[in-house]
């Protein structure tokens, strides 16, 4: 037990460290750091444990709040205006805003952090399964936090720089590094299975990683238009099994903490999870009783609003890591997309999402089978609908607005009627300002 506390107390400073060096001016923001950290056991393990609570806490906050604004999902309840840029949206939305600086900025940190633990692992004397196991680890999180990129920005980078002068490639291409990342990552702990060691200090039975690593091969390949490939890893998942982020007392819930800490909300989640209404849900439908609290009001900008529940109306209450039937949508949209549609296939697959009644999170909707048209078409509609409501709050309703051809936004600030009001965001303001390969913003 005294190890493990040792640990997590070395990866604490190693956070704050780096939270410290992020925000001066320095030429290496990392140099000060790489000596002290990397070049141990004990270091490398908290650099680990310190990359995942980055990505937990400050990273999922930007995730999950900037595209929720954007989309719909929540609406705001405070006067702070990076929130009220969000909601306003349109072209006007400036490289400024902390959201579009923090989502940006903080994957950029779980990326280095990610490459230096790969890159120093191999010299120090670990046993084969815990050096596995901490690259295939680095490797999942640098493909998560470029997949979060790849969701959110039009292009980005896939390898840091020191010099400030990271390459930029086209979004598409992200999700394609993202697959490679996670496929060595699996075919590393195939044939290096991960040690004790290793899951007794990192993963603690609380990350399943080699599921982990099947159901963002399965995200990732679906958002990059790899159809079979995403049904193959959504196959591989064991949907019984969970992954997820834990927290306490010293590292609170990052949702939880805008929309319920000090009773000061930042958003609150929209009625019919921000969807218009053409998209009826069933009173019976579980989903809703899940995440929705009924409140009866409206925010600042007339947007009805409801109270949230879920995963994050508790200040330690534990996030997934993904959402077991997010393999099953997946498989029913893959189905649906790739050049041979297989309705059937679909069909059934979004069939164990209405009549879930057993989700190791209790997210049921426990309906009945589908009974709609039975066309392409008809069926994305549906399983677009089923994930705002299966995978609400998890980052990803930007990427399914636009990939369901959803109505594109005007540019029009303030334009509150829109689904979204905006495409793409523009680059951080940091990035542009270092680094002068960062493109120009898209319009919208």
């Amino acid at each position: 037990m005294k190890k493990y506390i040792d640990i997590k107390i070395i990866a604490l400073l190693f956070l704050a460290l780096l939270n410290w060096s992020c925000e001066t001016d320095f030429e290496n923001q990392n140099q000060a750091t790489d000596e002290q950290t990397y070049s141990s056991r004990e270091g490398i393990l908290a650099a680990s444990v310190g990359m995942q609570q980055l990505y937990a806490t400050t990273g999922l906050r930007w995730i999950v709040e900037t595209p929720a604004i954007t989309t719909r999902e929540g609406g705001i309840t405070t006067t702070f205006q990076n929130m009220i840029e969000l909601e306003d949206g349109g072209a006007v939305l400036p490289n400024s805003n902390s959201n579009v600086e923090g989502l940006w900025n903080t994957m950029a940190r779980v990326m280095k952090i990610s490459e230096d633990i790969e890159a120093n692992v191999p010299s120090l004397s670990l046993t084969s399964g815990t050096e596995s196991g901490l690259i295939a680890y680095a490797k999942l999180f640098k493909a998560l936090a470029i997949g979060s990129l790849s969701q959110n920005y039009e292009q980005i980078i896939i390898q840091t720089n020191q010099e400030n002068n990271a390459s930029f490639i086209d979004r598409n291409g992200g999700f394609q590094e993202a697959i490679r990342l996670l496929t060595e990552a699996s075919s590393l702990i195939a044939s290096t299975p991960v040690s004790t060691e290793f899951d007794s200090e990192i993963t603690r039975g609380k990350i399943d990683l080699e599921n982990t690593i099947q159901a963002m091969l399965a995200r990732y390949n679906l958002f990059a238009g790899n159809y079979e490939a995403a049904i193959t890893a959504a196959n591989n998942v064991d949907q019984s099994s969970i992954s997820v982020f834990e927290y306490d007392a010293l590292n609170l819930n990052p949702i939880w903490t805008r929309v319920y800490q000090n009773s000061a909300p930042n958003f609150k989640p929209r009625d019919n999870f921000g969807l218009p209404e053409e998209f009826i849900f069933s009173p019976e439908d579980g989903r809703v009783s899940f995440y929705l609290i009924p409140l009866d009001e409206t925010n600042q900008n007339g947007l009805p609003i409801e109270d949230l529940a879920g995963f994050f109306d508790e200040n330690t209450e534990l996030i997934p890591v993904y959402i077991p039937d997010e393999m099953n949508l997946i498989i029913a949209e893959a189905s649906l997309r790739k050049s041979s549609p297989d309705i059937q296939a679909a069909i059934d697959a979004l069939n164990l999402v209405l009549t879930n009644n057993n989700d190791p999170f209790g997210i049921n909707a426990n309906l009945g089978a589908y009974s709609g048209e039975s066309s392409v078409e008809a069926l994305l509609d549906e399983i677009y609908k089923n994930r705002r409501a299966e995978l609400f709050l998890t980052g990803m309703s930007l990427e399914d607005s636009r990939r369901f051809n959803r109505p594109q936004p005007s540019g029009d600030a303030m334009n509150y009627s829109e689904e979204r009001n905006r495409n793409f965001y523009p680059y951080s303001e940091r990035e542009r300002n270092s680094n002068p390969n960062t493109p120009a913003d898209p319009v919208i």
